[in-house]
């Protein structure tokens, strides 16, 4: 198992120093460790039918905040997955050895947050400037040396906030890092044979903010449970199924 954040960056995603320089599995949040923020962004789904919460299955796929909601309190690990581009941009992070905060977007405290945590903090595409960080994984690759980062976001870094609340541990994914992620819950599972994961795929928001599901989010999925399966990994949910059959059609 991967080691959990440091105490002293509780809610953080780390790379660690020294690590090997594939992408990380990106912990963001383990046990009694929450992100900042999480718990005042929960929204309580009620008179769902059980059967779309996909609770007899160990492998479990939902969409967006809602599905969020829906899956992770009854699941042991959390899944994000927003490949264009959250969890892209955290494996970049991952990779140089910085420490991310995931943080809720619009947060009104970011900036004292990140001041706080003596944290750099990205800053929207739309308000960029030369020099600064955004959630483009580019823009981390080439940033100066640092060591942590908040990373605020209006899918993926919100939605692993909400998760943080509920569920015990919460990992980012993306393509990069899905080999990683796939074998660090492959040795959770021989540990447990009763372990559940709901796969979050974040999606984005329409102008109404409604959900528009993102079909790189969904091959992002399908690509961690199909690395899964070859694992071994059986119970997966038809949603699953679905996913790593759309990932399946793009590979050929």
């Amino acid at each position: 198992m991967l080691p959990d954040p440091p105490l002293e960056d509780q809610g953080a995603a780390s790379g660690g120093a020294g690590r090997p320089s594939r992408p990380d599995c990106a912990l963001l949040s383990s046990r009694s460790k929450q992100l900042h923020g999480g718990a005042s962004t929960v929204a309580h789904v009620t008179r769902i039918n059980d059967a779309h919460r996909q609770s007899t299955y160990s492998l479990r796929l939902d969409w967006g905040p809602t599905g969020a909601d829906a899956l992770g309190p009854g699941c042991d690990v959390a899944v994000v997955i927003d490949v264009l581009s959250f969890t892209t941009t955290l494996t970049v992070a991952a990779d140089r050895g910085v420490v991310v905060y995931p943080y809720q977007w619009r947060g009104e405290s970011a900036e004292t947050f990140a001041r706080e945590h003596d944290a750099v903090l990205a800053v929207g595409r739309s308000h960029v400037r030369h020099g600064q960080i955004s959630l483009s994984p580019a823009s981390v690759r080439a940033a100066p040396a640092m060591s942590r980062l908040v990373l605020p976001s209006p899918n993926g870094s919100t939605i692993a906030a909400r998760l943080a609340a509920t569920s015990p541990e919460v990992l980012g994914v993306g393509l990069r890092n899905r080999q990683a992620a796939a074998e660090w819950l492959h040795r959770r599972g021989q540990a447990d044979s009763t372990l559940r994961v709901a796969v979050i795929a974040a999606g984005e928001r329409w102008p109404d903010g409604g959900l528009r599901p993102a079909v790189e989010d969904q091959w992002g999925a399908g690509a961690l449970m199909k690395e899964l399966v070859e694992h071994g990994w059986k119970n997966l949910s038809p949603e699953a199924h679905a996913a790593i059959g759309a990932f399946d059609t793009i590979i050929g």
